[in-house]
């Protein structure tokens, strides 16, 4: 299927890593520039430096986005650079375990303020530019919003947050067209994952008994299948869906555990 993205220009947040670099690299591969967006400039250079060798189009901006003028710095590059912003997904984000318990009032603000404040600045400053072509947005969010986890208060209430933005900016959005979606991973394959599984004590046994919890397929979501979702969503060939969360795993969040 044709997703009509060739020439089209995408902003990626989190666009070197995990779920963000496959997203930077399926948009490259539909024929898209996609600008990819974080704080490793050695990591952004090396996913950019991937998708060029493979013919995809590309560039980058290293940032600390959780600074607003970093935001609006890098809507700025863009627009400058390529003309045109026609969509922006927001990944970028941390869980930094900032529980209740072990947390503070202040870590729990500094958490909100770095896992949420750059999806609404960047959008803010990306919006002139939507407007003129109708482009969208995509949030990736987290099934900690609808499930809880434990321990990080800061991370679930951003992503409790990031869902209820995109229904808001979805009806604020309908008069320009633009539309709004969060596809909401669960249990994802990625080396921060996979770090992760290994800094446990167990690392096989506990990553059995996650596997055997996601009832499809009794495997783990692929940051593949989670970019597929995404970009979809970015084209014009989902042209009718707004205000959407889209669960991208395994029916992990809603099919009885016991399957």
């Amino acid at each position: 299927m044709n997703l009509n993205l060739a020439s089209k220009v995408y902003i990626v947040t989190g666009g070197a890593k995990g779920i963000g670099a496959a997203i930077s690299k399926t948009i490259a591969a539909e024929g898209a520039v996609v600008v990819v967006v974080g704080r490793g400039k050695e990591d952004n250079i090396r996913i950019v430096d991937e998708i060029i060798k493979a013919g995809g189009k590309a560039s980058y901006f290293t940032a600390e986005l959780s600074v607003a003028q970093a935001c609006q710095d890098v809507i700025n590059f863009t627009a400058e650079k390529y003309g045109r912003i026609d969509g922006l997904v927001n990944n970028a984000g941390i869980n930094d375990g900032v529980g209740l318990e072990k947390g503070s009032p202040e870590k729990f603000f500094q958490s909100l303020h770095k896992n949420l404040s750059h999806y609404y600045n960047l959008a803010h400053y990306a919006l002139p530019y939507l407007k003129k072509v109708k482009g969208n947005i995509v949030n990736i969010g987290s099934k900690v919003a609808v499930t809880g986890q434990g321990n990080t208060s800061g991370y679930a209430a951003s992503k409790g947050a990031i869902n209820a933005l995109t229904r808001e900016w979805a009806v604020e959005l309908l008069p320009y067209s633009i539309r709004v979606n969060t596809v909401l991973p669960a249990e994802v394959w990625t080396p921060l994952y996979e770090n992760w599984i290994n800094s446990l004590p167990d690392p096989k046994e506990k990553l059995e008994q996650i596997v055997a919890k996601i009832p499809f397929e009794k495997r783990m979501t692929t940051a593949e299948e989670i970019a597929d979702m995404a970009v979809f969503l970015l084209s014009d060939r989902s042209s009718h869906t707004t205000g959407q969360i889209i669960y991208v795993d395994g029916g992990y969040t809603h099919l009885d555990r016991s399957l």
